[in-house]
């Protein structure tokens, strides 16, 4: 019996998308005998990967949605790509973070896991451009939690930007940047669109772009939170470089050949989700400097 009967249809589904991004398109009937499933299991599979608008179904297979430069996904749309991934990413991320630091975390569905997994880190002082990141927190700290009517002792300090609302729920636009440009962060989680040797990373939001620059500017240490599906895509506007990124935090679903030419141009990368689930450091001074410095 192979393996692969044994997965769980999220993994099922994640292993033919990345199938149809690597090859440009897969048939049904070489994913049957792949995955060692029906074909009525495959052709379900890639009626759920085309409703989520990450492939396009053709006859007898499937081939990927080519996406304009310019196409910003919704939150929700976002919320159902690589799910375990995220929660991988950011389980590794997470664990940076100390009590009593300032931290940023931009917008984006890899960052809200990161978010879910910092609300019993006390005595935070979170800054966000994210509507949903900041709901994160309110919701974990209602009024009256705590002695007198206030939040809960030891809740996060939450610092919400303002600005205009993108479809992924962000706040970017000239009132964030003033309110970034005035603060000071020990480290920034920054989700991206697309990340690749020679774009660097980039957003399909012109304004997002400028944001985006805003937090690293004012962050002591920039951790990128990127699931594999993110290498080799570009998007509209670039943002920063590669080399300006401090540690990028990825899946294992990252291929050898993508893990080489991340290690030769980022300062430090963690495969998060490898082994025995604890996370497979390329360059341990890195990451662990964030460690070091209580950060």
């Amino acid at each position: 019996m192979s393996d692969h009967q044994n997965l769980l249809a999220e993994q099922r589904r994640a292993l033919i998308l990345d199938e149809v991004r690597r090859r440009g398109g897969v048939r049904v009937n070489e994913l049957t005998r792949r995955l060692n499933v029906s074909d009525m299991t495959v052709r379900r599979d890639l009626d759920v990967l085309a409703r989520q608008g990450v492939v396009e179904k053709v006859h007898g297979g499937a081939v990927p949605v080519a996406e304009a430069r310019t196409h910003e996904p919704g939150f929700e749309a976002k919320s159902v790509l690589e799910p375990g991934a995220k929660e991988d990413i950011a389980r590794v991320a997470a664990a940076i973070v100390a009590p009593g630091a300032a931290i940023a975390l931009s917008g984006g569905t890899t960052t809200y896991a990161v978010a879910r997994l910092l609300l019993d880190v006390p005595d935070l002082t979170v800054v966000t451009n994210s509507v949903r990141v900041a709901d994160v927190f309110h919701s974990a700290s209602p009024q009256g939690a705590g002695p007198g009517g206030g939040a809960r002792p030891g809740a996060a300090t939450v610092v919400l930007t303002g600005g205009v609302r993108t479809p992924s729920d962000s706040l970017v636009g000239p009132v964030a940047d003033q309110a970034i440009g005035s603060l000071h962060f020990d480290v920034l989680f920054l989700g991206v669109h697309g990340v690749s040797v020679e774009a660097g990373l980039s957003t399909p939001n012109l304004a997002e772009a400028e944001t985006n620059r805003r937090l690293i500017r004012s962050a002591r240490r920039v951790v990128v939170v990127a699931d594999h599906t993110k290498w080799g895509k570009v998007a509209l506007s670039s943002f920063a470089r590669l080399e300006d990124v401090d540690t990028l935090v990825t899946d294992a679903g990252v291929s050898d050949e993508v893990r080489a030419a991340m290690a030769e141009h980022l300062p430090g990368l963690v495969v998060a989700g490898s082994g025995a689930g604890v996370a497979d450091v390329v360059d341990v001074d890195a990451a662990d400097g964030l460690r070091r410095e209580g950060v």
